[in-house]
């Protein structure tokens, strides 16, 4: 069973930056893939990005393409989620989940284990 432990958010203003970390401890990252998901006060949990185990293939949500990229460090045993030209529309607590049943996207039935979150303010 793996453990999570996202790090990384806090408060920035409209067009800024954050990464996100998610670290892995009680197995190693390499076996699971990696899925970062988010949700917005009085909305449900959407994936917004996602990143395999076999080859770090990637899938992201669409309202995140071409601003988001995630990556892993198995070696660091850690994930990240950097986030470019952010939105007021971003704000969100964001979470880490890790898959081991050998698929990887933007599904929540994909992930088993999930971190605690954290929350992600885009504001001026």
């Amino acid at each position: 069973q793996v453990q999570l432990v996202e790090s990384g958010g806090g408060l920035v203003q409209p067009g800024g930056s954050l990464r996100l970390s998610c670290k892995a401890s009680g197995r190693t990252l390499d076996y699971y893939a990696i899925g970062w998901f988010r949700q917005a006060p009085g909305k449900g949990r959407e994936g917004v990005a996602s990143i395999s185990s076999a080859d770090s293939s990637t899938d992201y949500a669409e309202s995140v393409k071409g601003r988001f990229t995630v990556s892993r460090d198995n070696a660091e045993n850690t994930a990240y989620l950097q986030m470019n030209s952010l939105k007021p529309e971003d704000t969100a607590v964001y979470y880490c989940a890790a898959g081991e049943q050998g698929f990887y996207g933007l599904g929540l039935e994909i992930y088993d284990y999930w971190g605690q979150g954290t929350q992600v303010t885009v504001s001026s």
